[in-house]
């Protein structure tokens, strides 16, 4: 909220040198005008509500925290400082580019929720971001510091031994400086096009005499005066080609690297060897990406994908809104650039740490496994949904039961093999799909083009807008195009955000629809890296409901005329408006009254008033919200029932949850829509109902599960900032821990492999694959055999573990015709309908997304087997299965939903001797910010810390 007020109060000092040649008096008259008129049109703000800009830098901050907890590995910590880095270009690319284009409008326009202009958001978000720079530069050379003392060396030129710089000499002259093209910029030679996003050393030469001696104190100042006025100026592009990191000699068994932009800069006086060269640095632009594509639509004689094409090609040369320096610029080349990229001083920052942290990803592999070990976290896959069985037909599953996949901690491949097998029925008539983010390389994509080769009607709606995955959804496009399927791009108004897909079969009694619907992309990738759910039923009412917003998309038609589904923009937040309305009757009548919110972000002004309402009226409101939160809860008089959470870990939280009212009446809603008002009023949004008793049982224990997070969750509070990490950590009066930290996203990864493990399966392959099968598809068949016999001979070699207080063979309801094989626990990512394992590809800078969790990592062999906590508060988890059945106690207790904020939520007490210890204090442990430094210990293996070893 102090940011808020240093926005709204410095306001009028955003141009002073605009307008230098006026006469004062006439600058003070227009400065007048200009305040009456703002101060009569500014609408009145809220004190429970704050600004949208602000509110995501807070998230962004609780992002870079990560990269100093003591609990998060080496290499993961370092992983997050990419992350804040990556974050905060896209922010500054979408963002601040937006806020540039509105600052040039004529009229006034102001913040919904503060009632500030463009002009004092920018001011107040450059002088934030300039605030955490000191911050991220410092965990950087602490992380740095750290990986050193454990063997990981990233040099810089000053730092080189004799023997690496010749080593280095070497590599260059035959490696890369006969890439590079190198330009020299003065008043004769035309400044180069800076590409958004790439790196450039940026050299100051000089084209003058240097001083000689005896020469007298005019002339020098003379020459000086000239030099700043003549600048001359070397760009170094980084070559395309060229490996990043440049490995070097270490002594012992550690490794030693240098990033080539250092490389190049120890040599640039070797590059300009013709000039003087007065210093060098790394430089990087970022422009804005805020494109309009509908811009000339109606000018060109094209379809929209031609369109689309042409748009992009716009992105990379559209205005600078930032320019970064590894270093302190001079003041000569900071004015030099300034004035030709057309940018304030207030728009350049000097970071203090590598410009693209991209590097950080691959730090794990280029180390190798042996030195990496104890400092990333060890890798877990997401496992064959327990309430699945393997191998057998999903859709004669799906007909029996309603599924709900809980990702990453169950696979998407249980629904790939459901549109594989709906790509071979004879029976299947009709697959209809939303696509907004896919894969660059895709199963399921392959999946659907197979089904358009053997004659099935195929209907693919591609939103060709999703930011920064325009190129890929074009690709697709044609590809799908080219298979024979129907290609739609939906509104011109509106995106199409929905996730949904629709089968229609021929069955005994007339049609049959299977319908799935998600909270987040058809992407394998992001698949194992963000939390979403998946329902997948056979409901008749969803799928008549399925076929007409299909059918309404087609003929770019909103309606509001479903049975079951709510569709925006007419249909979410009316629903949604309508139901706390539900809970404010409750409230008013003295009955109990709760609602529970799940989301990414809230910024709608009309579901923020309205929750506000639910407040005063003694509803209580408990929201998970992972990134901007423009609510502010616990204001007196107006949100004092109302409890803002987030949870931002290994794991990227990214399901949408929304629950109204308390007991067995309660009404559960998941949804592909967050609370922002672009969701809710201008794109294409689907939310549902669980109406499966077991759905819904799993939906309200994963919620449950996430409340009961000590070790990561953090609350919002009154003034806008939130708790430190560990404040619910049960402490005794001393300020010491007396228990373990509790991490939701690891107990959900545990009960995902528990479940799996007891899971039945089949003993041979029972999936029919019919006729027409394209090559995909028989590859798949032939793959799958091979591993099938492979696993059944681990099998029969591998012995049994004992469980603690069990049998060693537990008993598993068996089906008639499938015999369990309950001591197999091999990863999803092995199991036998899987298809080849690629190589993750080398991501383009302009495919980066806004995303914190960490990069995707190898399937695990195996999982040593322990006692298993109850399923009760995991989503992936069946009730019906043995790990749910109650025979084993819980790890950690559910928390309410409404503990007061600053209660410790109650968590097992353990021995004392087994509770990690307490960060000192004391100066010396603490860096300039305050936040503590810690040498982390070896780190225990993850599914020994998951399981209690």
């Amino acid at each position: 909220m102090a940011d808020i007020d240093r926005m709204k109060t410095g306001a009028d000092t955003v141009h002073q040198g605009a307008h230098a040649a006026a006469p004062q008096s006439e600058l003070d008259s227009k400065a007048s005008d200009k305040a009456k008129r703002v101060k009569k049109s500014r609408p009145r703000t809220k004190a429970y509500m704050q600004n949208r800009e602000l509110s995501w830098l807070t998230f962004n901050e609780r992002v870079l925290d990560q990269s100093v907890d003591p609990n998060v590995p080496l290499l993961e910590r370092m992983k997050f400082i990419a992350i804040w880095r990556s974050n905060l270009q896209e922010f500054f690319m979408v963002r601040v580019g937006s806020l540039l284009d509105l600052e040039l409008a004529k009229e006034a326009i102001y913040d919904s929720k503060t009632g500030m202009t463009p002009t004092e958001q920018l001011e107040s978000v450059y002088a934030r971001v300039r605030e955490l720079t000191p911050q991220v530069s410092e965990d950087f050379r602490t992380v740095r510091r750290q990986l050193e003392a454990q063997g990981i060396h990233q040099l810089y030129p000053d730092e080189l031994t004799s023997h690496q710089r010749d080593q280095l000499n070497q590599y260059l002259k035959s490696n890369v400086l006969p890439l590079i093209s190198p330009q020299i910029v003065n008043a004769t030679h035309p400044f180069p096009h800076l590409e958004n996003g790439a790196l450039y050393i940026a050299v100051r030469l000089d084209n003058l005499p240097e001083p000689k001696e005896g020469m007298s104190k005019e002339r020098r100042k003379a020459l000086r005066a000239k030099a700043a006025e003549d600048v001359l100026m070397g760009i170094i592009p980084m070559p395309r080609n060229c490996p990043r990191t440049i490995k070097l000699d270490s002594e012992g068994e550690g490794y030693s690297f240098i990033l080539l932009e250092h490389a190049l800069e120890m040599v640039a006086d070797k590059i300009f060897s013709m000039y003087p060269v007065k210093h060098a640095n790394v430089i990087q632009v970022t422009r804005n990406a805020d494109l309009d594509m509908y811009e000339e639509s109606d000018e060109y004689d094209e379809d929209f994908r031609s369109h689309m094409k042409r748009i992009l090609k716009k992105r990379s040369r559209l205005a600078p809104v930032r320019l970064e320096s590894e270093r302190p610029l001079s003041d000569v080349t900071e004015r030099f650039l300034a004035k030709r990229l057309g940018l304030k001083r207030s728009q350049i920052y000097a970071v203090g740490l590598p410009l693209d942290m991209g590097y950080a990803f691959g730090l794990p592999s280029m180390v190798g496994p042996k030195l990496a070990e104890s400092f990333v976290d060890e890798p877990a896959s997401p496992q064959w949904p327990a309430d699945l069985v393997r191998g057998k037909s999903i859709m004669e599953q799906v007909k029996e039961k309603d599924v709900l996949l809980s990702y990453p901690y169950e696979s998407m491949d249980a629904f790939v093999h459901l549109l594989q097998e709906a790509a071979t029925d004879p029976d299947v008539i009709s697959i209809k799909i939303t696509l907004y983010r896919l894969a660059s390389q895709s199963r399921l994509a392959e999946a659907l083009i197979t089904a358009a080769e053997n004659g099935k009607d195929v209907t693919a709606l591609f939103e060709l807008r999703a930011r920064f995955d325009e190129s890929n959804n074009i690709e697709w496009s044609q590809r799908f195009e080219q298979a024979g399927c129907n290609i739609i791009y939906g509104f011109r108004d509106y995106k199409v955000h929905s996730k949904i897909c629709a089968i229609t079969r021929r069955g005994a009694d007339g049609l049959e629809f299977i319908t799935q619907l998600g909270t987040g992309n058809y992407n394998e990738k992001t698949a194992k890296l963000y939390t979403d759910l998946s329902m997948i039923t056979a409901d008749p009412k969803i799928g008549e409901d399925a076929s007409m917003f299909f059918r309404s998309m087609q003929l770019e038609s909103a309606t509001d005329d479903y049975q079951t589904l709510m569709v925006a923009p007419l249909m979410i937040k009316k629903g949604i408006c309508a139901y706390i309305d539900e809970e404010i009757a409750k409230a008013h009548a003295g009955e109990p009254a709760e609602i529970l919110m799940k989301t990414n972000s809230v910024t709608d002004k009309d579901v923020i008033e309205k929750l506000a309402e639910a407040s005063r009226a003694g509803v209580k409101v408990t929201m998970l919200v992972r990134g901007i939160s423009c609510l502010v809860p616990g204001v007196e008089g107006e949100t004092e029932n109302i409890r803002v959470v987030s949870v931002v870990g290994r794991l990227l939280e990214h399901s949408r949850i929304y629950i109204f009212g308390a007991g067995e009446d309660r009404k559960i809603y998941l949804s592909s829509a967050d609370l922002m008002t672009r969701n809710l009023d201008k794109r294409v949004e689907i939310a549902w109902p669980v109406n499966d008793p077991h759905l819904r049982e799993k939906v309200q224990s994963y919620f449950n599960t996430m409340l009961s997070d000590t070790a990561k969750l953090r609350e919002l509070k009154p003034d806008g900032t939130y708790t430190e990490l560990g404040h619910f950590l049960a402490k005794d009066a001393q300020g010491n821990p007396i228990a373990k930290p509790f991490d939701a996203q690891d107990h959900l990864i545990k009960e995902a492999y528990i479940a799996a493990e007891r899971a039945p399966r089949p003993e041979g392959p029972n999936f029919v694959m019919h006729a027409n099968l394209s090559t995909q598809v028989e590859a798949l068949v032939e793959e799958a055999a091979d591993e099938m016999a492979r696993e059944r001979e681990e099998s029969e070699a591998a012995e049994p573990v004992d469980r603690e207080g069990q049998d060693p063979k537990p008993k598993v309801e068996e089906p008639k015709t499938e015999k369990p094989e309950t001591k197999e626990f091999e990863p999803t990512d092995s199991h036998v309908d899987d298809s080849p394992a690629k190589a993750p590809e080398e991501k383009k800078p302009e495919e980066d997304k806004v995303a914190y969790a960490t990069v995707e990592m190898p399937p695990v062999a195996s999982v040593e087997k322990s006692a298993a906590p109850s399923a009760s508060a995991q989503v992936s988890v069946s009730a019906a299965s043995p790990v749910a059945s109650g025979s084993e106690p819980r790890t950690q207790p559910v928390a309410s939903a409404h503990a007061p904020a600053k209660a410790a939520i109650p968590v097992s007490a353990v021995p004392s001797d087994e509770l990690p210890p307490v960060p000192r204090r004391d100066p010396a442990s603490q860096s300039a910010s305050g936040r503590p430094i810690e040498m982390p210990a070896k780190k225990k293996g993850f599914f020994a810390r998951l399981f209690g070893r």
